[in-house]
C-alpha cells in the first residue's frame, strides 16, 4: 500500500505540474497537490478518513457538473461522437476540457476508493 500511495502521489504532483498551462490552473494545481498530499499522508501511514471521504464528495459532485455540464461529457459523447481527448485544446471544442477534466476526476476517485478499501481490510 506504501509503494502505491507514493507512485500516485508523485503522478498528482506531475499532474499538478502539467496544469501550469491549462485554462484554469488555479482549480486544477490546488486539487491534484491535495490529492498528492493525501497520498503521501497514506503513505506514512497518516490514513484520515474524514479527507478520502470528503474528496469523493467532492468528485461526485463536480464529476456530474462537468458530466451534465452544457459543454460536458455528455455533449462529447453524444454530440461529437467521442472524438478524440489527445487532439490539441482549442478553445472551439471546450467539451474536449470538460471530459478530460472529468477523467482526472476519476483518476482520483479510484485511487482514493482503492485506498478506503485497502485500509478497511488492513484494520480488520
Amino acid at each position: 500500500m506504501k509503494t502505491f500511495n507514493y507512485i500516485f502521489s508523485g503522478l498528482f504532483v506531475v499532474f499538478a505540474f502539467l496544469q501550469i498551462n491549462d485554462p484554469d490552473p488555479y482549480l486544477w494545481i490546488p486539487i491534484y497537490g491535495y490529492i498528492a498530499l493525501v497520498c503521501f499522508l497514506d503513505a506514512r501511514g497518516k490514513y484520515d478518513s474524514f479527507a478520502h471521504i470528503g474528496t469523493l464528495i467532492f468528485c461526485l459532485f463536480f464529476g456530474l457538473k462537468l458530466f451534465f455540464a452544457r459543454d460536458g461529457v455528455m455533449v462529447w459523447f453524444n454530440q461529437h461522437e467521442a472524438e478524440s481527448l489527445v487532439q490539441s485544446m482549442k478553445a472551439t471544442k471546450p467539451w474536449i476540457e470538460q471530459s478530460r477534466e472529468f477523467g482526472g476526476l476519476l483518476i482520483i476517485s479510484i485511487v482514493i476508493t482503492i485506498n478506503m478499501v485497502l485500509h478497511k481490510k488492513s484494520r480488520s
